[in-house]
């Protein structure tokens, strides 16, 4: 039988999160016949150029007013009015929500409307990491928020079981709703294997941390660890490739990344649209984050036939199979993850190219985007 056509809205916190990692789901959905609308901010150059290319593609692009920090109360019930407003003008089908606003506002917008809402837990963000007094407050305002936007829906994406069976056992979902995906899949062929560079002796290995520099994701024990290695006298160079002072409650600031440089300790390459040169140029990539839901950088960087080296944590567990596809460290312990690069730096060449090979096969076999296309597919076709 023939499955109808609907409208679904892709909702999110920017648009370029879409179009870096949802372009193949929306170009699948374009591709089955249904009408496709992004719902996102759209507040920088970036956001812009993914407008314009996701426009491109077939898809139509709303504009969306929203604050990307915190989880302040005023500002949800704006941003609830604003979905509720959105729904009722672009009379959707389904709407596919990630990241955290858009899951819980956006989940709270569709209560009473016909409308099928299917949020992915893309990671639980500061709210679930911070510590103390206001960190606890703030736990526990994320939690009764997701139990409230949560309960009525029929299915909860999950990219890792930690993150899962977090939700179920603090009852934020029943089991019957969540369903596990491989975090938002990955071009295998887009990312192909790259022969490792070569270096001079004097140069060394080159590790690389690609992410936004937040503390979250574990930027300055990566600098303490360089740190601690160049006063041994290893030769490695240690990059930094992700956007500075992003609106972030952990956001690193240009003034301590400046101070880093002086020091030598790192190198800093900015931003860019297309990781793939800086990860064909590194023999390493790490992330010592604190919480995942499914890495995109290890991910890409596994597919290309790099090792990783990651934190012990939700989500990066998931992808590194400690040994075999890289290293596995204790996190927010730059001493530990030190000794991790220790580890990398003591293989052979012809271990480093074994263990690399290793990871690309498994997200060959375990991250590949088609298995997320047809579980987004599975569900659209569920609803009616």
């Amino acid at each position: 039988m023939t499955q109808p056509r609907r409208h679904i809205i892709l909702t999110v916190n920017a648009a370029w999160n879409i179009w870096n990692f949802r372009r193949a789901l929306v170009q699948a959905l374009l591709d089955d016949g249904h009408r496709v609308t992004i719902l996102a901010p759209s507040v920088d150059s970036v956001a812009d150029t993914s407008v314009a290319a996701l426009q491109a593609m077939g898809a139509r692009f709303v504009p969306l007013e929203m604050s990307a920090k915190g989880l302040n109360p005023l500002e949800g019930l704006a941003l609830w009015r604003a979905y509720r407003a959105a729904y009722r003008r672009e009379a959707p089908d389904v709407v596919l929500g990630f990241t955290i606003k858009p899951n819980i506002f956006g989940a709270m917008a569709a209560r009473g409307l016909p409308i099928t809402f299917v949020p992915n837990v893309t990671g639980l963000g500061t709210a679930f990491l911070s510590g103390g007094l206001s960190g606890g407050l703030l736990r526990r305002l994320a939690q009764g928020l997701y139990r409230y936007a949560f309960r009525p829906l029929p299915v909860v994406f999950f990219q890792n079981d930690d993150d899962r069976a977090l939700f179920e056992a603090e009852g934020l979902v029943q089991p019957k709703q969540a369903r596990i995906l491989p975090g938002s899949g990955i071009d295998t062929d887009d990312f192909a294997p790259a022969p490792a560079p070569d270096r001079g002796p004097d140069d060394g290995p080159v590790f690389l941390m690609i992410a936004r520099l937040l503390r979250d994701k574990g930027v300055r024990e990566f600098v303490e660890a360089a740190r601690l290695l160049r006063a041994e006298g290893v030769a490695a160079r240690f990059q930094l490739l992700g956007a500075v002072g992003a609106p972030n409650r952990s956001a690193i600031g240009q003034e301590e990344l400046d101070g880093w440089l002086r020091e030598g300790v790192v190198e800093y390459l900015g931003t860019t649209d297309d990781v793939r040169p800086a990860i064909a140029a590194a023999h390493c990539v790490v992330l010592p984050s604190y919480r995942e839901g499914a890495p995109r950088t290890l991910i890409e960087a596994a597919a290309m036939a790099r090792p990783v080296i990651a934190t012990d944590v939700p989500g990066c567990r998931a992808v590194v199979d400690h040994g075999h596809t890289g290293f596995l460290c204790a996190v927010r312990d730059a001493e530990a993850l030190a000794e991790a690069c220790r580890s990398f730096l003591a293989l052979s060449n012809d271990a480093r190219t074994a263990m690399g090979t290793a990871g690309r096969a498994k997200m060959v076999s375990e991250y590949d985007v088609a298995r997320v296309i047809e579980a987004y597919r599975r569900v659209v076709e569920e609803q009616g």
